[in-house]
Formats: structure tokens, C-alpha cells, sequence
């Protein structure tokens, strides 16, 4: 049988104590009925979601060979031939609420969890491996280093745990780094009391000189009065996401 090809930054995931701890970290508990596992490669974690019996699973792969290996080992398993970035989730789980889950390609991980949040209304649960770093980051609370731009965009709406440490020596071929294990929980959020573009752009920015207070940092977005808060002393790596959409407030009274 054909092995598929290591694609789109992928290392296949030979530990199957790994693989069917992730698939029972997800807690349907009558929150969704469907998971969708993105890039599942050889199956590893599949088989361990496919013999849950309170959700049904199916497949987003764009790899020739992973989708013929998958039809053959699994052949009640849906596996649609898609980039998960380009499609219209909400057309293509007709409305439904489902769970992502899956050994995230590295190099698109982050643009995949930007992705769910744009659906987050359908999407109560995720569970994911990442670079350990990026896991890290997406988890971080307020306070360090690691806090930054995806920590306030991500946790906005998911309530985010770090689950384990995945080391290098089960994959296939390992990679350099550690990996991480997250789990996201939809909070009670439903919309940010602010305009969510606007709020975007302020925490981008606000980062981008990380190093700096805000009242340089933002200095361009707010009047002279404003930068007079006692907030605008702050960096912005010690800010909650409700403080945030404060200084988002801020410059919508700007404009």
C-alpha cells in the first residue's frame, strides 16, 4: 500500500497513545453531533474518532494519496477532497454545530484557528495539535512574553486549554520542535461590545511595538485627553481581551 507523502508542512502522528488521547479530549456531550478532522494523513487519529459513537466524523484532506489510503482503511469514513481554508463552513455543515479537531499542519495552524473564529457561532469546540510554541501562545494569559496578537484574538471567544506535550520522536519524519496539544471552549460571548474589525487592528497594533507603552503605541488612534488615562501606561502584553475592546471603545468615540 502507498504511504502517503509528508505534505503541506505535515509530520504523520505513530504514537497511538497520542492520537486517542486527543480524540477523547473532545466532550460532545449534546454540544454537536459532527466532527471534522482536517488533514488527517494515514488515519492515525481517525481511527480513534471514527469508533466514538456520540459524533459522526468526517474528513477535509487535500492530498492524492492520503485520500485514496483513507478510502481504503476506512471505507464508511466521508473524505472530502477540500482546503478547509477556502470553504464556507456554514454551507458546507448545512448550519449544524460541529467540533474541529486534528494534528494541525504547522504552517497553517494559526490561519486555521482565524478560520473557525469567523464561524465560531457553529464551532463550540476545538481540539488541536500545534507547534508547541504556537499551543503556548494561542493559551497564554495576560502577564508574559508569550502573550500576544492570536492570545486576545483567539481568546476573545474560546476559553482555551493547554493539554499535553507532544515530543519530536513520534512522528513521521520528526520534526524540530515539541508539539502541543490546545482544547477551545466557545465562551459566553456572543459579539464584542465594540466593532470586531477596529478591534483587530488596535490589538495588531498595539503589538506590533510591544515593547513600547501604549500611549506610544496607539498614539495615532486616540485624542491628547485620552492618552492621559492611566491605562495608556500599560504594555500591551498585560491587557485582558475586555480591556481591549475598552481601548477599541476609545477610538470609535474618534471616529
Amino acid at each position: 500500500m502507498v504511504r502517503p507523502k509528508k505534505h503541506l508542512g505535515q509530520h504523520f502522528l505513530k504514537d497511538d497513545s497520542v492520537s486517542e488521547r486527543i480524540a477523547q479530549s473532545l466532550d460532545a456531550t449534546g454540544k454537536y453531533k459532527q466532527v471534522l478532522e482536517i488533514g488527517p494523513g494515514m488515519g492515525a487519529l481517525t481511527k480513534f474518532l471514527v469508533v466514538r459513537e456520540d459524533f459522526v466524523t468526517e474528513c477535509v484532506e487535500v492530498d492524492k494519496e492520503s485520500i485514496e489510503y483513507l478510502n481504503i482503511e476506512f471505507p464508511d469514513l466521508v473524505v472530502h477532497k477540500l482546503d478547509f481554508l477556502r470553504i464556507n463552513l456554514k454551507e458546507f455543515m448545512k448550519g449544524e454545530s460541529f467540533a474541529v479537531v486534528g494534528n494541525f499542519p504547522y504552517n497553517i495552524s494559526s490561519q486555521i484557528l482565524f478560520k473557525v473564529v469567523e464561524y465560531k457561532d457553529l464551532v463550540p469546540e476545538v481540539v488541536g495539535m500545534f507547534q508547541k510554541e504556537v499551543a503556548e501562545r494561542i493559551a497564554e494569559k495576560p502577564g508574559t512574553k508569550k502573550y500576544g496578537v492570536i492570545s486576545v484574538l483567539i481568546q476573545a471567544f474560546y476559553d482555551i486549554e493547554y493539554l499535553f506535550t507532544v515530543h519530536e520522536h513520534v512522528f513521521i519524519p520528526p520534526p524540530k520542535v515539541k508539539s502541543g496539544v490546545i482544547r477551545l471552549r466557545r465562551n459566553s460571548i456572543k459579539k464584542l461590545n465594540c466593532d470586531e474589525k477596529l478591534f483587530k487592528s488596535v490589538v495588531k497594533q498595539a503589538f506590533n511595538q510591544r515593547r513600547k507603552t501604549l500611549r506610544n503605541s496607539l498614539r495615532s488612534l486616540m485624542s491628547p485627553e485620552q492618552l492621559k488615562l492611566e491605562i495608556f501606561n500599560a504594555r500591551p502584553e498585560t491587557l485582558s481581551v475586555n480591556q481591549f475592546v475598552e481601548l477599541t471603545q476609545l477610538v470609535q468615540k474618534n471616529k
